[in-house]
């Protein structure tokens, strides 16, 4: 059986959302960022990623992790595309072209979208960094943006998903790296069509209960 190291608020939200879509069953061990926690070295302190517990597992100290028997993953998109070939039916690929599109999606999202995404989210903060340097960031990272925002904008005239006319792994990875941007007020607007898909991403029930569980977590 997979087991599942992370918590919601974090990368690992994206196995635990396919998890969810699979109806996978899995252990999930809740591991904590070490500097979210103001004394990790406190007796009592939860499993965080400097525990030498979690260590053990993946000792770069990073979360999510993954164990399935012999195997170890210790990176999300990595994970995520072995859930979806692995019990991923519909979700996962048809063919070794579907998974070729599917891996490309993966690093697509993670080099083109995710860094300038999460920029964006950590600028903003709660309520925004109103100064002229806060300001000057958000707009560089939006334009960083725009490029692969452009990209999906061509590919979803044409399509309603990624991959394959079906919602897929590849769309849950790329939602996700795009998920650090939805704050922004204007951004998305520029692009209907990725708007548009987002939302349709965003509405599936297994998205839901992830985000539920997500925000039932401690900030």
């Amino acid at each position: 059986m997979i087991t599942l190291y992370g918590v919601y608020r974090s990368r690992a939200s994206r196995p635990l959302w396919l998890l969810g879509e699979t109806g996978t069953p899995f252990t999930h061990v809740p591991v904590i960022q070490s500097y979210r926690l103001p004394d990790a070295d406190a007796p009592g302190a939860p499993l965080h990623t400097a525990s030498p517990g979690f260590l053990a597992v993946n000792p770069q100290g990073q979360i999510p992790a993954m164990v399935d028997g012999d195997l170890v993953l210790t990176e999300s998109m990595a994970i995520t595309l072995y859930i979806a070939r692995r019990h991923g039916g519909p979700l996962g690929p048809s063919s070794d072209a579907e998974l070729a599109l599917m891996e490309q999606w993966a690093l697509f999202a993670v080099t083109s979208v995710e860094g300038p995404a999460i920029e964006i989210l950590y600028t903003m903060g709660d309520g925004g960094d109103k100064t002229a340097e806060g300001q000057a960031a958000i707009a560089v990272n939006c334009e960083k943006l725009r490029r692969p925002l452009r990209r999906l904008q061509s590919h979803f005239h044409d399509h309603d998903w990624l991959v394959g006319g079906r919602f897929t792994v590849a769309d849950l990875n790329t939602a996700e790296c795009l998920r650090y941007a939805q704050g922004h007020p204007t951004l998305l607007g520029e692009f209907p069509k990725v708007k548009d898909w987002l939302e349709r991403c965003q509405a599936r029930p297994a998205f839901a209960a992830m985000w539920a569980a997500r925000m039932a977590e401690p900030a």
